[in-house]
């Protein structure tokens, strides 16, 4: 068993981490970046400001950063956003972390098919298309690795449509992690609960709407109600999960969807 540090073991290596121009991915790819990977920072080209703000905070950790950009519901662009990644980084590829997603907070009779197709291209496709393309660089590096995705306890509690999109995740980290477990690639997830991320302030808005009741309270009736460890989850509390199953630490630890949700969940 190795005891090296998260970061000599992280040296040389390189992280690509979707969403992170803000919310948890921008926590993740700070984290990793901590840990001493070499970050690639892939948002959609109107987060570029914000990308740019992450570069700055990585930079300053004395690691490489870059930005790449990429639509992740769109296949071509999210293989592009690899081969730049490895094209400005170096082909070290090791941790891949399929964080973009979406949420939109809607009763089932009113989902429109439009509605319900932005939720899976992002979250269904476009997770198992970065899982995918990240794996073939691997393979092609014939290095190993960690490719981990962003999973929800929705996909526990099941609050469809997202619930259902979050249950599909699950479902490809466990088969994706079986298929290439013969390459060296751990596969696994994370399934946070209430986060303080811009993301729920929008579902925070959308619930009070339907609830009857004022923003805020939506989100402080649920924290109040559901989180055992009675506070909000913070974005660094989903990086430091991710940490660790990019570390050496979690090198037996594959096919799993890891809740972090402060007993939100039970």
């Amino acid at each position: 068993m190795s005891l090296a540090s998260p970061v000599k073991a992280a040296l040389g290596r390189i992280a690509l981490v979707t969403g992170a121009g803000q919310g948890i991915g921008r926590a993740i790819a700070c984290r990793l970046a901590r840990d001493g990977y070499d970050i690639s920072i892939a948002d959609i080209p109107p987060a570029k400001a914000k990308v740019d703000d992450v570069i700055k905070e990585i930079q300053s950790y004395g690691r490489k950063a870059v930005g790449v950009y990429a639509d992740m519901r769109e296949p071509k662009q999210i293989y592009a956003a690899v081969e730049e990644t490895v094209e400005k980084l170096g082909p070290n590829l090791f941790v891949s972390v399929a964080n973009a997603g979406v949420t939109q907070v809607k009763p089932l009779l009113e989902c429109t098919p439009e509605f319900i197709e932005n939720e899976v291209r992002l979250n269904v496709l476009g997770l198992m298309n970065t899982y995918i393309a990240s794996a073939k660089q691997m393979v092609k590096q014939g290095s190993g690795g960690r490719i981990i995705g962003a999973g929800s306890i929705a996909s526990y509690q099941n609050l469809a449509p997202y619930g259902a999109t979050k249950f599909a995740a699950r479902g490809f980290t466990e088969a994706s992690a079986k298929e290439w477990a013969k390459y060296g690639i751990r596969v696994n997830a994370y399934a946070p609960g209430i986060v303080d991320t811009p993301m729920w302030d929008h579902i925070d808005r959308v619930l009070a709407e339907i609830e009857g009741i004022s923003p805020g309270e939506a989100k402080a009736k649920r924290v109040k109600n559901d989180i055992l460890l009675g506070r909000i989850q913070e974005p660094e509390d989903v990086a430091k999960l991710v940490s660790f199953l990019a570390s050496e630490e979690a090198e037996y630890i594959t096919g799993q969807t890891i809740k972090t949700c402060g007993g939100a969940s039970l």
